[in-house]
C-alpha cells in the first residue's frame, strides 16, 4: 500500500519511504490526465462549472503528493530524494505543456472566456476565468503551429542558456580561493569568520586560511578586514565573475538570453519582455515601474550622495583614504555604525529566546486577528524538530493546521521560506481549510543555553509568520486564487509588513524578556535597533535601485542592437552610481535573479514591496498597533482573500487609498 496513494487529512509522513514518490506521481499524473480528459470528452456546451471550474479541481491530489515531496526536498533531503528530483520534474513540466498545449480543452476554455459578458460572475468567478484563459494564452495557445514550435524552440533554448548562466556563475564561484598563511592578514575578522577559514583550510588539508567567494566566508571577509589590498583583490575576483576570458564567460549567454526573451514577447504579441511580465504584475506597465524608481531615486539620490560623502570624509580622518573604493564601502559603514551606535547584537540576544518570540508572535496575531495556537503531539510530522499547531478563532473554529521547523541539520538548505501542504478551498460546500508551514534555521539550544536569537532572525521569524497568516486566513472559494496565489509584487506585503512590529515597544514588551533574569528588554535598546534600521538607508536604497533599473534596461527595449555588456550595464547605472567605476567588473555576467532565478523584468519588486508595507504600518501606527478595526479590515481585505481580486483594489479597500512610498522615506529617514 502507497501511503501518498491513500485519502489522508495530514500528510502521512511516519509512512512515507522515498520508494514511494516515484509511483505515487506516476499515478497522480494519469488520474489528473483523466480529469483533463473528461473535461475535454464533454458533450455539453462548455460553461463556467463544468470547464472553468472543474479545471481548477484538477490535479488535487497531484498537488499534494508533490507538495510533500519538494517541501521535503528543501526541508529534509537526501541524496535519493535529489536523484529522485531530477527524474520527476520533466515528468511534471511535460504534463503542464501537455495541458498548455491541449488545443481541445483551450477552445473549451476560450468558449467560457469569450461569453463572460454575459455570465454575470462574481469579481472572484471572473478572476478564476481570466487566469485560467491567460495561462494558455500567454504560453502560446493562440499562436498558429509554425509559430508554436518557434515559441517551444525559443523555451528550449532559454531553459538551457539560464541553466548554463548558473553553471557558469558557480563555476566561477567555486575556482577561487584566497588562502591565508600569515595571521596579520586576519586583522579585524571575527573569531567566528576565522574559525570558519580555518576549518576550510583544514578540509583542503592545507595550514592556515581560505576565503572564498561563497556569502559567509566573503562578506564577513569585506566587512571586517583590515587589510585593504586583500579587500581589493576579493571584490575584484567577484566582480567579474563571467566576465573573464575563460570558458565562464557569460557575456554572449546574456545578450542571447535577452534577445530570446525580447523574440518570444514580440511572438506573443507584446513590445517587449518587460511589457508581457508586467501584464499580469501589480505594477502593470514597464513605464509605471520605471517612473516609480525613478520617484523614489529622487528622494534617496541627495541622502545618498551625502552619506557617501560622509563615509569619505570618515575613511580619510581616520586612515587617510583619499578615494572610497567599492572595496571599502562596507568595512568602513560597519566602523562609522558601532561608532554612532554602540550597538552589540551579542547584547541583544538574551533578550530572544526562540520559544518568548514565538509566544509574541503568537500573542500578537492572537491581538490582531483574534488567532489561538495550541501545540499538539497528534499531527505527523518529517522531523523530531518541527512543532504542530491547531489553529482556531476565538470561537473555537478550526482555522489551519500549522508547522514550524526553526533549526538547521544536515539536508535542509539555507535560509527562510513559508510553504503550504494544503491549500484552502471551498469544495462541494465545504470549506477546506489550509496546512501551512515555516521553515528557518535559527541556532539550536545547547545543553547550557537556549536557543537565543540575533534581531535580524527576529524579524526573520515575524517575515516568514507573515506569510503563513496569508495562508491560514485564505477565505476564497477556488485554490489556484487561495492564500499566497497573488501577484509577484503584492505576495511579500503580508510578511513585510509583520516586521513592523519587532520595532514597537508595545509588541516588544510582550516577549522580548531576559532568559535569566526576565527583565524586559531595556528601551534604550529598542530605540538604537529603531534608529540603526535606517542607517546609510540612501545608500542601500540608490543600490536597489540600481539593480532594479539595471534589470528594466535590460528587458524594456529592444536589445538586438546592445554591442558589449560593458558598456551598456555603465549607461544604466550612470544615474546611481558613487563608486568609481572598475574597469574589469560587471553585474550582469552574475545576476542570477535576472539571468537565472524568476526575477527577470521584476527586481523592482523588492522595494515595491516596502512602499506598500510603510504604507500600510502608517494606518496601524495612526490608530494603534494593536487597533481591531484596522486590523480587521487588513484580515478580510488582504489577508483573506488571495488573489480574487487584482491587489490595487484590495488594497484600497483596506487602505482607502493608493500607497504613497511617503511612509517609506519617512521611516528610512529619507524625508
Amino acid at each position: 500500500m502507497n501511503p501518498l496513494l491513500q485519502d489522508f487529512n495530514t500528510a502521512p509522513f511516519s509512512k512515507i519511504a522515498n520508494k514511494h514518490y516515484k509511483p505515487a506521481i506516476k499515478k497522480a499524473i494519469e488520474i489528473a490526465k483523466e480529469e483533463i480528459h473528461k473535461i475535454v470528452e464533454n458533450t455539453e456546451k462548455p460553461t463556467f462549472e463544468n470547464t472553468t471550474v472543474a479545471l481548477d479541481f484538477t490535479g488535487e491530489k497531484l498537488n499534494r503528493i508533490t507538495s510533500i515531496f519538494f517541501n521535503l526536498n528543501s526541508a529534509e533531503t537526501n541524496d535519493e530524494i535529489q536523484k529522485i528530483a531530477q527524474e520527476v520534474s520533466p515528468w511534471l513540466s511535460e504534463f503542464r505543456n501537455d495541458i498548455t498545449l491541449n488545443e481541445a480543452l483551450f477552445k473549451k476554455v476560450k468558449e467560457v472566456f469569450d461569453t463572460k459578458e454575459s455570465l454575470n460572475l462574481t469579481p472572484e468567478q471572473e478572476m478564476l476565468l481570466d487566469k485560467q484563459y491567460k495561462s494558455f494564452a500567454r504560453n502560446g495557445a493562440n499562436l498558429n503551429e509554425s509559430d508554436k514550435t518557434e515559441l517551444r524552440k525559443i523555451d528550449t533554448q532559454l531553459s538551457k542558456l539560464s541553466l548554463k548562466f548558473g553553471e557558469n556563475v558557480l563555476a566561477e564561484t567555486n575556482a577561487f580561493e584566497m588562502h591565508l598563511t600569515d595571521e596579520n592578514d586576519l586583522a579585524g575578522l571575527p573569531d567566528s569568520t576565522k574559525e570558519a577559514a580555518k576549518q576550510l583550510a583544514n578540509e583542503k588539508e592545507k595550514e592556515g586560511w581560505i576565503f572564498t567567494l561563497d556569502y559567509p566566508s566573503y562578506i564577513p571577509f569585506m566587512t571586517y578586514a583590515d587589510n585593504r589590498e586583500l579587500r581589493k583583490k576579493l571584490a575584484i575576483v567577484a566582480g567579474k565573475k563571467g566576465f573573464q576570458d575563460n570558458k565562464n564567460n557569460n557575456e554572449q549567454v546574456v545578450l542571447d538570453i535577452v534577445n530570446l526573451r525580447h523574440k518570444r514577447a514580440n511572438l506573443l504579441g507584446y513590445k517587449t519582455h518587460a511589457h508581457f511580465v508586467l501584464e499580469e504584475r501589480m505594477a502593470e506597465t514597464p513605464e509605471k515601474v520605471i517612473d516609480f524608481s525613478n520617484e523614489l531615486l529622487e528622494k534617496a539620490k541627495p541622502a545618498a550622495t551625502k552619506e557617501f560623502e560622509n563615509l569619505e570624509k570618515y575613511a580619510k580622518k581616520l586612515d587617510g583614504i583619499d578615494q572610497l573604493q567599492k572595496w571599502d564601502g562596507a568595512y568602513y559603514s560597519e566602523k562609522l555604525k558601532k561608532e554612532i551606535f554602540d550597538l552589540d547584537q551579542e547584547l541583544l540576544k538574551p533578550y530572544f529566546k526562540l520559544e518568548n518570540v514565538i509566544d509574541g508572535v503568537f500573542e500578537i496575531a492572537s491581538r490582531l486577528y483574534d488567532l489561538k495556537f495550541d501545540e499538539v503531539s497528534t499531527i505527523d510530522k518529517y522531523h523530531e524538530d518541527v512543532k504542530t499547531y491547531n489553529v482556531t478563532d476565538t470561537d473555537g473554529n478550526f482555522i489551519s493546521v500549522f508547522y514550524a521547523d526553526f533549526h538547521p541539520r544536515k539536508g535542509k538548505r539555507n535560509g527562510a521560506w513559508m510553504t503550504s501542504y494544503k491549500s484552502q478551498q471551498v469544495k462541494n460546500g465545504v470549506n477546506e481549510r489550509p496546512h501551512v508551514s515555516i521553515v528557518c534555521n535559527f541556532t539550536k539550544p545547547t545543553p547550557t543555553k537556549p536557543s537565543l536569537l540575533t534581531f535580524n532572525e527576529v524579524t526573520t521569524l515575524f517575515h516568514e509568520f507573515g506569510h503563513a497568516l496569508h495562508g491560514m486566513l485564505a477565505n476564497t472559494t477556488y485554490n489556484s486564487l487561495s492564500g499566497t496565489s497573488v501577484s509577484w509584487d503584492f505576495v511579500e506585503l503580508p510578511s513585510q509588513v509583520l516586521e513592523n512590529w519587532c520595532y514597537e515597544k508595545e509588541a516588544l514588551e510582550l516577549f522580548a524578556k531576559h532568559y535569566e533574569t526576565g527583565e524586559v528588554i531595556p528601551m534604550k535598546y529598542v530605540e538604537k535597533i529603531k534608529e540603526s534600521a535606517s542607517f546609510h538607508e540612501g545608500m542601500q536604497t540608490l543600490r536597489q535601485l540600481s539593480f532594479g533599473l539595471l534589470d528594466m534596461s535590460w528587458h524594456s527595449q529592444n536589445p538586438s542592437e546592445i554591442k558589449t555588456v560593458k558598456d551598456f550595464e555603465n549607461e544604466a547605472f550612470a544615474n546611481t552610481k558613487l563608486y568609481p567605476d572598475v574597469p574589469e567588473n560587471v553585474m550582469s555576467t552574475a545576476f542570477s535573479h535576472i539571468f537565472q532565478g524568476g526575477y527577470s523584468a521584476g527586481y523592482y519588486s523588492y522595494k515595491w514591496a516596502e512602499v506598500l508595507d510603510a504604507d500600510a504600518f502608517e494606518y496601524f501606527l495612526e490608530e494603534g498597533i494593536f487597533n481591531k478595526e484596522v486590523a480587521t479590515k487588513f484580515k478580510e481585505n488582504v489577508l483573506s482573500k488571495g488573489g480574487t481580486e487584482k491587489p490595487m483594489i484590495l488594497y484600497k479597500r483596506f487602505r482607502g487609498k493608493e500607497p504613497k512610498p511617503d511612509a517609506l522615506l519617512k521611516r528610512a529617514g529619507l524625508l
